[in-house]
C-alpha cells in the first residue's frame, strides 16, 4: 500500500498443557513457552509496530508467590525490547540464584515470566496515542486469584461512550473512556459477580473460604460471563483474556470482522490473528489450524479442557476483506491465491486502458505488498498474449513461415521493477514546499527500461488518500517518459471510513470522497451535500438500529469510472507529461477473489453493525461542520 495506513493489531496466546518438566525433557528448555511467544509475536510484527506487550501466568502456586508477570514497550522496536527485558530479568535471577540450576520446579517458582499460560499483543495506535498506558495487555488486579483479569485485543468499538456510561450506571468509576478499558471493566464486573455468587454457593455447601477457591475455579462459567458482558458491544473484535487462576478465552465478534485462528494438540493450545503464524511456529499443516467461529469464544479451562462456545448469535459473516488485500501476511495459502486472483480479475480493465497493446506496455508494482497481485496480473496478461498468438497461428497456418513463427513466439509480457522505496529517507523538514520535494523522492525509479511509446502499468494494493501517488509515485514514474501511466488498485474505491480497527476515520481524507465532491460541484449538484447533512443531523438521537447511512447519496450520481477518472485528474500535477489513468477493482470481482471475506463497508457503505451507520454519518457531519475529529 503506497499510502501510509496504520491498521490491525495482533494477538498471540499459548497454553502449555503438560508440566514444564515435559518441555524441558523434550525440547531442552523450561522456557519453551516464552520462546514460542517471541516467535508468534515477531511473525505478527506486520500487524503493529507502535507497541507490544507480554503477560504470563503460573498455575498452582503457593500463596505469597507472584504468579502474574507483565511487560510492555512502546519503543521503536517494541517486540525486541519486550523480550530483551524478559531475557535480562531471567538472566539476572539465574545469576543471583545459582542454586536453581536446571531444577524446573525452582525455575517456575522463582523466575518471573516462566509459566504455563501466555498472552502477547502487537498494536498500532489508531487514536494517535502511543503512551505505555495504551499498550496491551491490560491488567485488572485483585487479591482474589479468580478476579485478576488480563485482556488484550484486536478491536475497535463504535459505542465506547455508551459502554462507559453503562459502567457508570453500575456504580463504577472507569479511569478513562477507551474501548479496551471499558470492555475490560465490563467483563471484570460480571466476573466479580460470578465469583461472589459461586463463593456464596460454596459457603452454603459447607466449604471453608480456603476450600472454596479451587471449587470456584472449577465452576467458573466463562461463557456466561462473556455473554452478560457482550450484550451491548458494537464493533469488530477478537479479544483474548486470562484469569489469574488459569482460565483463558478468545472471543470473536458475531460478524467475524476481526480474524482469530487456533491450533490444539496434546501439548499446547495456540491462538493467533493469522493462520500461517501458527503453521510456521509450530510446524503444523494448513488444515490443522482452525478459525474461531464468529460470535463464539474458544475457552481454555485451568484443567486443560478446551471448548468452543457460542456467546452471541452470529450474524451474516463480514470478515474484513482488507485482511486478504493487504493486512495479513501473504504466506497464508488461501490469501496468496486470493491476491493473485485480485490481479487476474482486473486485467480486462487494464487491457481497455492500454487498448490491448501489451507489446508496448511494461507491467510493474508498488513495493512490496502488491507483488502477489502483480504476479496474478502478469499471469493473466500472459494468458491473453498466448491466446492472441494462438488465434494468429490458426488464422495464418497456411502461410506461416518458421521465421515468422519464431518472432511471434518470442514476444513476451514485459515486466520490470521500476519503483524502489528508499526506506532510509526521512522527511525531516516541515516547511511545506521543501517537504513536498523530499516526499517526491521517497521512491527511486529504474531508468532505461521504458520507451516513449510505452504504457507503464503499476499495480498497488489499494489507494486510500492518494497523497503518495500525487506527491511521489506519479511524478517519479513520469521521469521515465512513458506515453501513459496506468495506476491499478487491486482493491475497489475506498469511499467510507472504517470503525472496526483500521485507521480510516475521516471522510475528507479519502480521495474517492474528495473526487465525488469535486464532481458534485462541477455538475451543480452540491446541494446533495446539504441534503445529506440534514438527513444525518436528523438522526443524531436515533437508536443505532434505526440509523441509515445517507452518505451513499454522495456517490449515487456517478459511475465508478467517472470517479476513477476524476481521481486521476486530481492526482496528476500540471507538470506531468504522460497521460494518467487510474483503475480500481470492481466490488463484485473482490468478492469472487476473496469469497470467505465479504466485509466491504469501506467500499460500499454496507456496515455489518448498526454502530457503523452512526459512525459514517458522524464522520460526514464532522466534515460538513469543519471539525477535525474522529467519528468514534
Amino acid at each position: 500500500m503506497s499510502d501510509a495506513l496504520k491498521h490491525e493489531c495482533g494477538i498471540a496466546l499459548v497454553r502449555l498443557l503438560k508440566p514444564l518438566e515435559y518441555y524441558k525433557e523434550k525440547y531442552g528448555t523450561a522456557f519453551y513457552g516464552i520462546q514460542k511467544m517471541y516467535l508468534m509475536m515477531e511473525k505478527q510484527h506486520n500487524r503493529g509496530q507502535d507497541g507490544a506487550g507480554f503477560a504470563s501466568i503460573k498455575l498452582d502456586v503457593e500463596p505469597g508467590q507472584r504468579y502474574i508477570s507483565r511487560v510492555r514497550s512502546n519503543h521503536s522496536q517494541p517486540i525486541q525490547d519486550v523480550f530483551k527485558q524478559i531475557n535480562e530479568r531471567i538472566s539476572e535471577e539465574l545469576k543471583a540464584k545459582p542454586e536453581i540450576g536446571d531444577d524446573v520446579a525452582k525455575i517456575k517458582s522463582e523466575i518471573p515470566y516462566v509459566g504455563e499460560l501466555f498472552l502477547g499483543h502487537v498494536r498500532y495506535g489508531t487514536f494517535g496515542k502511543n503512551s505505555i498506558e495504551s499498550v496491551h495487555p491490560f491488567l485488572r488486579q485483585s487479591n482474589w486469584m479468580h478476579r485478576n483479569l488480563i485482556l488484550a485485543g484486536n478491536f475497535n468499538m463504535t459505542n465506547v461512550k455508551e459502554l462507559f456510561e453503562n459502567l457508570v450506571e453500575l456504580g463504577q468509576h472507569p479511569k478513562e473512556m477507551a474501548d479496551t478499558v471499558t470492555v475490560m471493566e465490563k467483563i471484570g464486573h460480571f466476573l466479580d459477580k460470578e465469583v461472589m455468587q459461586l463463593y456464596q454457593d460454596c459457603k452454603a455447601e459447607g466449604y471453608s473460604k480456603r476450600e472454596a477457591s479451587p471449587v470456584i475455579a472449577d465452576r467458573l462459567d466463562i461463557a456466561k460471563i462473556l455473554g452478560r458482558s457482550a450484550k451491548n458491544l458494537d464493533g469488530g473484535y477478537a479479544m483474548a483474556g486470562l484469569l489469574g487462576h488459569g482460565d483463558a478465552f478468545v472471543f470473536r465478534d458475531p460478524a467475524g470482522i476481526r480474524p482469530a485462528y487456533f491450533y490444539q494438540d496434546d501439548e499446547v493450545v495456540v491462538v493467533a490473528s493469522e493462520r500461517p503464524v501458527i503453521q510456521t511456529v509450530f510446524n503444523v499443516p494448513f488444515e490443522s489450524v482452525q478459525e474461531i467461529d464468529p460470535g463464539n469464544a474458544l475457552i481454555i479451562k485451568k484443567s486443560g479442557k478446551v471448548s468452543m462456545e457460542q456467546i452471541l448469535e452470529p450474524t451474516v459473516k463480514k470478515a474484513c476483506s482488507f485482511e486478504r488485500i493487504y493486512f495479513s501476511r501473504g504466506s497464508d495459502a488461501e490469501i496468496y491465491q486470493e491476491r493473485k486472483n485480485l490481479g487476474k480479475l482486473i486485467l480486462p480493465a487494464v487491457l481497455d486502458s492500454i487498448d490491448s497493446d501489451t507489446d508496448n506496455t511494461v507491467f510493474s508494482y508498488i513495493p512490496n505488498t502488491a507483488e502477489t497481485s502483480f504476479y496474478g496480473l502478469v499471469e493473466a496478461a500472459q494468458d491473453f498474449l498466448n491466446q492472441r498468438k494462438n488465434n494468429y497461428i490458426l488464422a495464418n497456418r497456411n502461410t506461416l513461415t518458421a521465421e515468422t513463427l519464431q518472432e511471434l513466439l518470442a514476444v513476451k509480457i514485459r515486466t520490470e521493477k521500476v519503483a524502489i522505496k528508499d526506506a532510509k529517507l526521512r522527511t525531516f523538514i516541515t516547511e511545506d514546499s521543501s517537504r513536498d520535494d523530499l516526499v517526491a523522492h521517497v521512491y527511486d525509479v529504474t531508468y532505461g527500461v521504458i520507451k516513449p511509446t510505452d504504457n507503464l502499468v503499476i499495480i498497488d494494493d489499494s489507494i486510500v488518500r492518494g497523497t503518495t501517488l500525487k506527491m511521489s509515485i506519479i511524478k517519479m514514474m513520469d521521469r521515465l517518459n512513458p506515453k501513459r501511466i496506468v495506476i491499478v488498485s487491486s482493491a475497489p474505491q475506498i469511499r467510507y471510513p472504517d470503525c472496526y480497527g483500521i485507521d480510516m476515520a475521516k471522510l475528507e481524507g479519502l480521495v474517492a470522497f474528495r473526487a465525488a465532491l469535486a464532481l458534485l460541484k462541477e455538475r451543480n449538484l452540491y446541494h446533495i451535500v446539504d441534503e445529506v447533512y440534514a438527513k444525518c443531523k436528523a438522526q443524531e438521537n436515533y437508536l443505532d438500529s434505526d440509523v441509515v447511512n445517507y452518505v451513499t447519496a454522495i456517490y449515487d450520481q456517478f459511475t465508478p469510472e467517472e470517479i476513477s477518472d476524476k481521481i486521476a485528474e486530481m492526482l496528476s500535477s500540471p507538470e506531468i507529461n504522460a497521460e494518467v489513468k487510474i483503475i480500481f477493482q470492481k466490488v463484485e470481482d473482490l468478492h469472487i477473489a476473496c469469497p470467505k471475506n465479504l466485509g466491504d463497508w469501506y467500499f460500499t457503505g454496507d456496515y455489518p453493525t448498526p454502530g457503523g451507520n452512526r459512525v459514517v454519518n458522524r464522520a460526514f457531519m464532522n466534515f460538513y461542520e469543519g471539525k477535525d475529529a474522529r467519528a468514534y
